[in-house]
C-alpha cells in the first residue's frame, strides 16, 4: 500500500507544484491513512512538511502556501515497517555530503538487515524506523556526484518492493523495482496558454507541459492530466522542470504486479495493465457465481470494495442486486488500520444494515477478501441481527494462506485465518450458512492475462523475491534506531 505522487512543472507556470501534488494525493487516500507529507524543491532548497493524519488534515491551506517550487513529491502512509509515529511519516529527507534527497516509498524491502550492515554508523544514524529512512540515508551517502548515478550504484543492492518518487534539488526520479510489485504511472499535464480549463485545471502559463508520477491513474484524472504509460519494472523515469522525461533502465524486468492491486487495493476507476479495475472486479463476480452459486433471494455487496464483484455475481446468477449495508463515508478502510482494536472499532462505526432490505431474506453477501476474519464475522452478525434468515458469503479472491513481504501488513501466517483453518472452519467462525472463494483460475479468467504477469504469493506461496530473514520481527526490526524523545 501507500500512495505516492511526483509533480514537475515548467518554470514560470504560475502554479506551485505542492498544490498539484497535494491534490493528486487526495485521490490516493485509500492507499494509506496513517500519515501524509510533501517535499518541494525551488531549485536551491528542499522544504518538507509531514504529520500524522489524513491528507486533508495534514496538507491544508495553512501549510501549502509556504511550500513553493516547481518540483514536489507527496506521500500517504500505510505502515509495513516501523510504528505509526511522526518520525516514520514520509517523505523522508536526508542532507548528505553530496546531495539533499527526499523519498516517498510504496512497497517494502526484504533485505533491510543486509542494507543496514552497509550503512556507516549503523542504526544510530537513523532518525526513523522505516526501510525508507534507511534507503534515503544510503542514497544521501552514496559517493557518486549525480543522483541518477548514485541510484545506479545503490539500486542493484536493494531487494523487495519499491515504487519510489525521489526528489533532489533539480529533479524528480520515479523508480519501479525489477518485479514491478507496486504500480507507478506517468502522466502529462497539457500546456495551457492562459488560465485553467475543465480539461486541465492547472494554469501552465509557460511554453511546456507539466509531468506527473503517481501510484494510480485516478490521481491523473483529478489533475486533468493525460495518462502516458506505466513506469516499467526495473526503470527510472527522470523529470526535470521544462524538459521531456528521460528513461534509464537499471535492471532487467521480471514483472510480478501484486494481484491484490487488481482485486482490492486500487480504486475501481483506476486502470492497471490496460484494464479498468471496475470491469475486472465485475468479471471476478461473474466467475464467482459460476464457481459458487447460492440459493438466495438477493445479492448484496460489502461496501465499498465488494460492489463491482457483487454486481457481476448478480448479473451472472440472475438474482436481484440490492444495497444491504450503508457505509459511513467518514471512516477509513478497516483492513489497513494499524491495530486489531482499531480494526474492530472501525467495523462497528462504518457499517449499518438496511433492515427493510435484509429482513426475512436469504442473502448472498459478496466481499473482496477475508484476511483475519474479524470484519466478516461482525458483518454476518450485523445482518442476522437485522433479520436476515440466511447469510451466504462469497469472496472474489482465493483464500489468503501466506503472508506478504512486499508492502501489505500481513507478516505472520498465524494472522491469516485461512493459514490455520479450513474453509468449513472459517465458515463456522464467521457464522455464515455457506462460504465460497474464487479460484486462482477464476481470477486469471477475469484478468484475461497470464499468471506470470502477477505475484500470487499470498495465495499460493510462490514468492518472486526470496525473503531471507525472520518475518515475525520484520515490521519493527529498526525500532531501536529511533532516538528517544523527551
Amino acid at each position: 500500500m501507500c500512495g505516492v505522487v511526483g509533480v514537475a512543472l515548467p518554470p514560470g507556470s504560475g502554479t506551485e507544484a505542492a498544490a498539484v501534488a497535494a491534490t493528486g494525493l487526495f485521490a490516493l487516500q485509500h492507499r494509506g491513512q496513517e500519515s501524509a507529507g510533501l517535499a518541494v524543491s525551488d531549485g536551491a532548497e528542499i522544504f518538507l512538511y509531514k504529520d500524522l493524519g489524513m491528507v486533508a488534515q495534514v496538507l491544508d491551506e495553512r501549510r501549502l502556501p509556504s511550500l513553493r517550487g516547481d518540483l514536489a513529491i507527496a506521500h500517504c502512509r500505510y505502515s509495513t515497517t516501523g510504528s505509526t509515529i511522526w518520525e516514520n511519516a514520509q517523505p523522508t529527507f536526508r542532507l548528505g555530503p553530496r546531495r539533499a534527497v527526499a523519498i516517498g516509498h510504496n512497497g517494502n524491502l526484504v533485505n533491510t538487515r543486509e542494507l543496514l550492515d552497509q550503512l556507516e554508523g549503523g542504526r544510530a544514524r537513523l532518525a526513523a524506523s522505516t526501510d525508507t529512512e534507511l534507503l534515503t540515508t544510503l542514497l544521501a551517502d552514496e559517493p557518486a556526484a549525480d543522483t541518477v548515478q548514485a541510484l545506479l550504484q545503490l539500486l542493484p543492492r536493494v531487494r523487495g518492493a519499491y515504487s519510489l518518487v525521489v526528489l533532489d534539488r533539480g529533479r524528480i526520479i520515479g523508480i519501479r523495482d525489477p518485479h514491478g510489485f507496486r504500480p507507478l504511472v506517468l502522466g502529462r499535464i497539457p500546456e495551457v496558454a492562459t488560465g485553467a480549463s475543465d480539461a486541465a485545471p492547472w494554469a501552465l502559463d509557460g511554453a511546456r507541459d507539466g509531468w506527473v508520477l503517481t501510484s494510480e491513474t485516478t490521481a491523473l484524472d483529478i489533475l486533468g492530466a493525460e495518462f502516458v504509460r506505466d513506469v516499467e519494472a526495473g526503470e527510472m523515469v527522470i523529470l526535470e522542470s521544462g524538459r521531456e522525461p528521460r528513461s534509464v533502465r537499471f535492471a532487467p524486468a521480471d514483472p510480478a504486479l501484486c494481484v491484490f492491486e487488481m482485486i482490492y487495493f486500487a480504486r475501481p476507476d483506476s486502470y492497471m495493465e490496460g484494464r479498468n479495475l471496475y470491469e475486472v472486479r465485475r468479471r471476478m463476480g461473474e466467475q464467482l457465481a459460476g464457481e459458487h452459486p447460492a440459493d438466495a433471494d438477493l445479492v448484496m455487496p460489502v461496501p465499498d470494495t465488494g460492489g463491482p464483484a457483487a454486481a457481476g455475481y448478480a448479473e451472472a446468477s440472475g438474482l436481484p442486486f440490492r444495497e444491504g449495508l450503508v457505509r459511513n463515508r467518514y471512516t477509513g478502510r478497516t483492513f489497513i488500520q494499524p491495530s486489531q482494536t482499531m480494526r474492530h472499532r472501525g467495523v462497528t462505526l462504518k457499517l449499518n444494515p438496511l433492515r427493510e432490505v435484509v429482513r426475512g431474506k436469504r442473502l448472498t453477501v459478496v466481499d473482496d477478501s477475508i484476511v483475519r476474519g474479524t470484519t466478516t464475522k461482525q458483518i454476518v452478525a450485523l445482518l442476522r441481527r437485522a433479520g436476515a434468515t440466511e447469510v451466504h458469503v462469497r469472496i472474489s479472491a482465493p483464500p489468503i494462506f501466506h503472508p506478504c513481504f512486499y508492502g501489505i501488513d500481513t507478516q505472520i501466517a498465524t494472522e491469516l485465518i485461512a493459514a490455520t483453518s479450513s474453509v468449513e472452519e472459517i465458515r463456522e467462525f464467521i457464522g455464515a450458512d455457506s462460504l465460497g472463494y474464487l479460484s486462482i483460475a477464476g481470477v486469471l479468467a477475469a484478468l484475461e492475462l497470464p499468471y506470470d504477469r502477477f505475484c500470487f504469493a499470498c495465495f499460493d506461496g510462490r514468492y518472486p523475491e526470496p525473503v531471507p530473514y525472520d518475518s515475525e520481527r520484520r515490521k519493527f526490526m529498526l525500532e531501536e534506531a529511533v532516538p528517544a524523545r523527551g
